[in-house]
């Protein structure tokens, strides 16, 4: 009688040992950081409606989140001129806890208060992405990042569906532990824990070395078609960005419920969504990305265009599981693409890898203005529920176009023979 075959996670455990250790370092820390991440994400957006009930303050608080995120890549890239980049990095992190820490202060939802604690977490993604997106550059190669963002999206996928969840259960029991008192105190908690997991990331940053960018200029106009191409793309996935960080707990807390409900919706995405993650970064290569890329978009506009026409809890319910789907297919597939084209250019213009980094957020960030501007403009000159029901149908129409362009920017990287440097190369694992 044959043994039924098991996952062999010695194998996977010294396949990960095989990566260079300034990777292996980076995706720890990454990986606990990925715990913070669902937290800022949605129960920010879950608090102000709670405090305020006004979807027009999260819009707002996003918009001046996003707005501070180009600003201080802007600053970064300055500062790595004489900061470590670890010192950075770490900073970044440490400012998402002070962010939501002045948040649970405000006396009251205002405008002007949600939008200074939007710019001071913009600035933490700010420099938060910056240096994250420059140390994968340099620790990876094209043939390993499937790998990387695969084992990355992996935990981002399971703190996804666990972190709401347990966070989620605890807001609604909160109110029966007389130690916490109400509500607000048990957001103050969460906050608490943020603050201490972004401590714990950073010290682990600290214990590699690694090195800042050259200290050459930055600050470009004038690029490559093939970066321009990389732009558009940049900004049709800042244009969903823009709804995925908003739309989601305003639909929960209308047609669905509680933040309890926030929690247990993300965890019905299931295990099962993060190990296809996990198998597809270990095996696919560079040629099957367009087909990850394609996959994610499609399931995101079945989500929407399930949503908007159920427009109940059961659509809230499809999409958001869709949407959970969507962003790591997405982004295991996008990152490396966006790498490959700074690989390719970098080289080829003699240009500070960092110039890229920093000109690709201004893409983003235009695609993201866009898209919650038209939130805005949809809430407040047509209504609530038909912003909710169909601006996320056109976003994710768009959205599709993003398929031949990212087709188009794989043909043409795949061009020019870029070889990787000797500290990539893979160990063979028996």
């Amino acid at each position: 009688m044959k043994r039924a075959r098991v996952p062999n996670l010695r194998k996977e455990y010294d396949f990960f040992l095989s990566m260079p250790r300034d990777m292996r370092v980076l995706l720890i820390t990454n990986i606990i950081y990925a715990l913070v991440l669902p937290v800022v994400d949605l129960f920010v957006g879950a608090y102000i409606m709670r405090s305020a009930d006004d979807p027009m303050l999260v819009a707002i608080y996003q918009l001046a989140a996003y707005t501070g995120i180009p600003l201080t890549f802007l600053i970064n890239g300055y500062l790595l001129k004489r900061i470590k980049i670890a010192n950075l990095y770490s900073f970044g992190m440490l400012l998402s806890g002070i962010s939501m820490i002045f948040m649970m202060t405000l006396g009251e939802m205002n405008i002007r208060g949600v939008a200074f604690a939007g710019l001071i977490m913009g600035s933490s993604f700010g420099f938060f992405w910056a240096n994250r997106d420059f140390l994968a550059l340099n620790t990876t190669n094209d043939n390993n990042r499937n790998y990387y963002y695969g084992l990355e999206t992996f935990f981002y996928t399971i703190t996804t569906i666990i972190v709401p969840f347990i966070i989620g259960w605890f807001l609604i029991t909160a109110g029966n532990w007389k130690w916490i008192g109400s509500i607000a105190n048990a957001y103050k908690i969460v906050t608490l824990v943020v603050f201490l997991l972004a401590i714990l990331a950073s010290i682990i940053i600290h214990t590699e070395k690694f090195k800042n960018p050259a200290r050459k200029k930055f600050v470009f106009f004038r690029f490559d078609r093939l970066w321009r191409k990389m732009l558009l793309l940049s900004s049709l996935k800042g244009l969903a960005q823009g709804y995925l960080v908003t739309a989601p707990a305003i639909l929960i807390m209308r047609l669905v419920g509680d933040e309890g409900s926030l929690g247990t919706i993300q965890s019905l995405s299931g295990i099962l969504s993060a190990i296809v993650l996990y198998i597809l970064g270990r095996v696919s290569k560079p040629k099957h990305r367009i087909y990850i890329f394609s996959a994610g978009l499609v399931i995101f506009f079945i989500g929407t265009l399930v949503n908007g026409i159920a427009f109940s809890a059961t659509g809230v319910i499809v999409f958001v599981i869709c949407k959970v789907l969507f962003m790591p297919l997405h982004d295991i597939a996008y990152f490396p693409i966006q790498l490959k084209v700074i690989d390719v250019l970098s080289f080829k213009e003699n240009r500070n890898q960092f110039a890229y980094l920093f000109n690709h957020e201004f893409g983003l960030y235009v695609g993201r203005f866009v898209g919650l501007v038209l939130f805005m403009v949809l809430i407040f000159y047509v209504s609530e529920s038909f912003a909710l029901k169909y601006s996320l149908i056109i976003i994710a129409s768009v959205q599709l176009l993003s398929i031949p362009v990212a087709r188009k920017l794989i043909r043409q990287t795949n061009t020019y023979a870029i070889k990787p440097e000797p500290r990539f190369e893979e160990k063979k694992i028996a």
